[in-house]
């Protein structure tokens, strides 16, 4: 196991009723920039009740709505600006992911004085920040509890993440009830999402690290219970309380801090999403499966048998070979259970920009597990078609 330094300075408010907690914003000012995507947080009266407590305690609210599924820069920069404008203190994104992503770059945006582009090329720009927080309505990328944000630029066809502890959220409010009118095709998504973050980090070469092989083992068997559960009952608290658990835990440095590994699956789909905009956890359910296929080999084999054995609870009598391959089935299996698309072509994609796509993925660094060169990914793209 490596040595690493272990903080998560976001105080979490896990359960019914947690919304209360945003009279705690107080401490960070009087100004506060409200973030969120479409109308749902409104048709479900989400909105209406942080207004209210907000205005209750005295905060004057500043919008910015229209946060899009995978955040553009344009969005950021408008964000920027009304926090330049109207003196913003913090940034309060209510929403998934990509609603808390924007947040994090306008809350870094507003305290630099170039383009807020060069914080998403160069993370380490970011030198100062409003204090973010915020208030989960779908389980997924884990934003609510990292440093991570992941900000498109549509007229270049790029899609980069950056990150600072700078923006790490000071307070989330994870409420499972705000996932209960979460649609069949992103709590899907959002399942593959999460999986994808723990597979990133339990495929990795690092000796040693039990402690997060067997967290990423558990999360695992737990998101493969509870998520056909929520599926088919969208109001089944424990399934969302545990999803929404999952989603927090995957990608708040538990599982990889100690067993570093340059991710593999999550820069291939970057690229899909830059050029086509399409919902990033179907294009990761749809090259994982296909990304594995690439990475067994016999060096590999042993870890894709242990994920076999102790997550799908395969033959241990078995060789590694063939519980590897049968493990690859399974999650196949589990992504069309999960009413997943499983190629490239059902979501609209044909090989016209493999070639730009994979170069700019293999510039990115992709893969340590199984280093991935520019004509491995395009190889991997085209199995996906």
């Amino acid at each position: 196991m490596n040595n690493f330094t272990y903080s998560i300075p976001t105080v979490i408010h896990f359960g019914k009723g947690m919304i209360s907690h945003l009279t705690e914003l107080t401490e960070s000012g009087k100004n506060v920039l409200l973030v969120y995507g479409g109308g749902s947080i409104k048709r479900s009266g989400l909105y209406d009740t942080a207004k209210k407590i907000l205005s209750d305690v005295q905060l004057v609210v500043t919008e910015l709505p229209g946060v899009e599924p995978n955040p553009r820069i344009e969005t950021v920069r408008r964000g920027v600006k009304l926090c330049k404008e109207n003196n913003i203190d913090m940034v309060l994104a209510i929403g998934g992911g990509s609603t808390i992503d924007c947040a994090k770059v306008v809350a870094a945006g507003a305290k630099y004085d170039g383009d807020a582009w060069d914080l998403v090329l160069d993370g380490s720009k970011i030198t100062a920040a409003l204090p973010v927080y915020s208030v989960l309505t779908l389980s997924a990328t884990g934003s609510e509890m990292d440093e991570f944000a992941v900000i498109s630029d549509l007229s270049k066809n790029e899609k980069w993440g950056t990150g600072s502890d700078l923006v790490k959220p000071k307070m989330s409010i994870l409420d499972p009830e705000y996932t209960y009118t979460v649609s069949p095709k992103q709590t899907s998504a959002g399942t593959a999402d999460m999986m994808s973050h723990i597979f990133e980090n339990y495929f990795t070469n690092v000796k040693g690290a039990a402690v997060q092989a067997r967290l990423c083992e558990g999360l695992l068997k737990t998101l493969i219970q509870y998520a056909p559960i929520a599926l088919k009952h969208p109001t089944d608290y424990e399934a969302r309380a545990n999803l929404m658990w999952v989603g927090s835990l995957a990608i708040n440095g538990l599982l990889s801090d100690g067993a570093d590994v340059t991710w593999c699956v999550h820069p291939m789909e970057h690229e899909l999403s830059a050029f086509y905009d399409i919902t990033h956890g179907e294009g990761l359910a749809i090259l994982t499966p296909f990304w594995m296929d690439f990475a067994l080999n016999e060096q590999t084999a042993a870890k894709f048998a242990e994920y076999g054995r102790n997550v799908w609870n395969l033959s241990i009598k078995d060789d590694d070979m063939t519980v590897a391959k049968q493990a690859i089935a399974c999650t196949r299996e589990f992504f069309k259970k999960m009413n997943l698309p499983a190629s490239l072509h059902e979501v609209g994609i044909d090989d016209t920009y493999f070639d730009i796509m994979a170069q700019k993925a293999a510039d990115g660094s992709v893969g340590s597990f199984v280093p991935l060169s520019k004509e491995d990914i395009i190889s991997i793209f085209r199995a996906a078609l």
